[in-house]
Formats: structure tokens, C-alpha cells, sequence
């Protein structure tokens, strides 16, 4: 697992791709990012499944409900096919993007 800082959003790249060890390493780790804004590159995984994005739901909700934004990344997938309550962008600069737009609507108080 890499991880990078840019701005005030931590990056963690999946760098073996295996998607459940990238899982279970950021979840053992979740206290130390839960008050960040996280961007999780599963890209390096080319055979990632939905049912493989469906492990993170327990962090995406404990992100959220810190008020922190997290976004997963996969180009290896068909986004119209995961469930909605799946943040998921198929490049970093949307992850970005995306972050940025919820950051805005938390100012404005959405």
C-alpha cells in the first residue's frame, strides 16, 4: 500500500492488487485516516469485482459520518452496475473532483 498527500486529501494506492488485503490493511488502519478525506486507487487491481467494493462499505460509512469524503477509484469496472451508496470515479482527477464538490456542499451546509 502507497501512501501519498495532496492537499487535504490522503491518497492509498492498492499496489499488489489484491483488493481484500488492500481492505483489511486500510481497515486496520481506519483510525488514523477517518478523519481525512480519502481517495482508495484500486486500479491496480484489473479483475476487481462489485462484490469487491462491497467491502468498503463499513468505511465508506465511517468516512462519511465524520463528515470527510471518500472516493474509490476503479477503471476496471462498468460504474453504471455499483449501487449508488459506492463512491466510485474511474480516474484520480474526478476522485478529486468529486471531493471537491462535496467539500463545497458541507460549506454551504447541505
Amino acid at each position: 500500500m502507497k501512501v501519498e498527500q495532496k492537499g487535504h486529501t490522503t491518497i492509498l494506492k492498492n499496489t499488489q492488487g489484491n483488493t481484500k488485503d488492500f481492505f483489511e490493511k486500510v481497515y486496520t488502519n481506519l483510525n488514523a485516516y477517518k478523519k481525512q478525506n480519502l481517495i482508495l486507487d484500486l486500479n491496480f487491481d484489473t479483475s476487481i469485482s462489485i462484490e469487491d467494493l462491497k467491502l468498503f462499505q463499513n468505511i465508506i460509512e465511517t468516512i462519511k459520518n465524520n463528515k470527510k469524503s471518500i472516493i474509490l477509484v476503479s477503471k476496471a469496472l462498468n460504474l453504471n452496475k455499483v449501487p449508488k451508496e459506492i463512491p466510485v470515479a474511474p480516474t484520480l482527477l474526478e476522485a478529486h473532483d468529486l471531493i471537491e464538490m462535496e467539500e463545497i456542499e458541507r460549506d454551504l451546509g447541505f
